[in-house]
């Protein structure tokens, strides 16, 4: 008779560790393709987001509201317009997690704004609305039932009106017909956003670090999808835009595209904050 060999301590200790260093090569491609695979599935909810506001302006002679809260009942299903935010008109379905970027479903302990009106009849409602950020969503908690959404409008199309924080930068309330339009490509529409809308504005200069407030390109200016954010642009095509190409962007039909923070308007690297130089220039 004779016993069976077993493995040793040591052939052991070696196939531990050629399992650690395969696991160590191969979990940041698994984790690349994770992310690529999210980017894919965000591009794909902005066309169908797409879909949702062609509806929208069809139903509405190609015109965009003149307000830029109106956008949130139009992306909450509500029916447009602030004096009836509770007769729902529905241009998609509000409980699908497919109108979120999968990089930002979750919420975050991030604060928002509110506001209060009355409507035609005297009865008063709020508008409630919980930021978020490069990964957490934003959510709409009132009216309820709360809804979390993870992309946000250009406010230059939705429309603009005169606030105490910009003044400088709105006009009158407007109403957009992209109809009357001679050029749609190239003008982003809905964009990766940590709130429901920003101003494209070729003035300002890009956040100073990642996550800060400051600034109206900050809304989009975040790093959530591998130096870029994906757009919905305004002929209903979608594609990835990198952080610093934003400067470049046609948002408004005054947009200095050769702004003092392109290659163009002459912005070198080392201008850009730390967090931002090692992205593609544009």
């Amino acid at each position: 008779m004779h016993r069976a060999k077993g493995f040793t301590l040591i052939e052991l200790l070696v196939v531990i560790s050629i399992i650690t260093l395969l696991m160590a090569i191969l979990l940041p491609t698994l984790q690349r393709v994770n992310r690529q695979a999210k980017a894919v599935t965000c591009q794909a909810n902005l066309k169908q987001w797409g879909i949702m506001l062609a509806l929208y302006l069809e139903d509405n002679k190609g015109y965009f509201p003149g307000n830029k809260y109106d956008a949130i009942w139009i992306m909450s299903g509500r029916s447009f317009g602030l004096d009836k935010p509770n007769e729902p008109k529905e241009y998609h379905s509000l409980r699908t997690k497919g109108m979120l970027c999968p990089m930002a479903t979750k919420l975050g302990n991030h604060s928002g704004f509110g506001l209060h009106y009355s409507d035609e009849s005297g009865e008063l409602f709020s508008l409630s609305v919980k930021y978020g950020s490069t990964l957490h969503a934003w959510e709409l908690e009132e009216p309820s039932p709360p809804i979390r959404f993870s992309y946000g409008v250009n406010t230059w199309l939705i429309g603009k009106e005169s606030t105490s924080y910009s003044s400088d930068l709105y006009g009158e309330p407007r109403h957009t017909d992209i109809y009357s339009m001679r050029r749609t490509a190239g003008i982003p529409l809905l964009l990766d956003c940590w709130r429901p809308d920003g101003l494209g504005s070729c003035y300002n200069p890009p956040p100073q670090y990642e996550g800060a407030r400051k600034g109206s390109m900050s809304p989009f200016c975040m790093n959530r999808h591998n130096g870029h954010i994906n757009s919905l642009f305004l002929d209903w095509s979608v594609r990835k835009v990198g952080l610093k190409e934003l400067w470049t962007l046609k948002w408004d039909s005054e947009f200095d595209t050769a702004n003092v923070w392109t290659r163009a308007g002459g912005v070198q690297p080392e201008d850009w904050p730390e967090w931002m130089r090692s992205f593609k220039d544009y």
